[in-house]
């Protein structure tokens, strides 16, 4: 199982547009697969990693859940058909409820947490504050995710859609933009409590051609994202100012 773990932290190293991170999931899940009756010789060992290594996407976080669920069923018995429709089943719920909770709420939340300690407190104590929230959660959905895939097996959707999952989209909803609604003000005042006319001028017009520029180089990028990389980008340049 740790073996395992330590693989979904390098599932996206074979990314590609054809399988996405199918290849990487495959990996992951081998070591799971070892112990299967017969071992590497058993035609299920090799029947399972082709099919994972096809097309496969998920939220890079809960790659192990699907590694632990594809890798149960195998132990289990379930008829190779059935173990397929679950993959498929599988690609769109853990790519979008993933989204959800870390890139639409728990990483808005932490940047802003980060911003509004190193506002109180001091940048390096910000960044500490942003590294440790962050990958708490980070590591955790993830061990989280494959014990529970592993648990679950062909059931894995329950587990997916169960209470721990349903308070975590909830709380990230409702703290991530409170969070950023108060790291806002703060940080502006803190940038521009020493500014000039003219240089609240020239930061404004900066941050104006900065936002365009990025906007067309970077367009896949969300606006509250987009909005928390400048953000995050004004304190640094805030502290360097001083």
């Amino acid at each position: 199982m740790l073996a395992t773990w330590a693989r979904t932290l390098i599932v996206q190293a074979s990314w590609n547009y054809d399988r996405m991170v199918g290849i990487g999931v495959a990996y992951a899940m081998e070591p799971l697969l070892r112990d299967l009756p017969g071992g590497r010789a058993n035609g299920r060992y090799a029947g399972a990693l082709k099919r994972v290594a096809g097309f496969f996407n998920a939220h890079p976080y809960l790659t192990g859940m699907a590694a632990g669920a594809l890798a149960r069923v195998e132990h289990d018995g379930v008829p190779e058909p059935q173990a397929d429709r679950l993959r498929r089943a599988l690609i769109g719920p853990l790519g979008s409820v993933g989204d959800q909770l870390i890139w639409a709420g728990w990483l808005p939340l932490s940047v802003a947490v980060g911003l509004i300690v190193a506002v109180l407190a001091s940048v390096p104590a910000g960044v500490v504050s942003f590294l440790v929230l962050y990958n708490a959660v980070h590591l955790g959905l993830r061990s989280w995710g494959l014990a529970a895939g592993w648990r679950a097996g062909i059931a894995v959707a329950g587990e997916l859609a169960g209470r721990l999952m349903h308070a975590g989209l909830r709380f990230g909803a409702a703290a991530a933009p409170f969070a950023v609604g108060v790291a806002i003000p703060l940080v502006a005042s803190w940038l521009l409590r020493e500014f000039g006319g003219s240089e609240r001028l020239g930061a404004a017009i900066v941050g104006v051609l900065g936002l365009v520029v990025t906007r067309l180089l970077v367009p896949p990028l969300s606006g509250v994202r987009l909005g928390l990389l400048f953000l995050g980008t004004a304190v640094v340049a805030g502290w360097l100012w001083q």
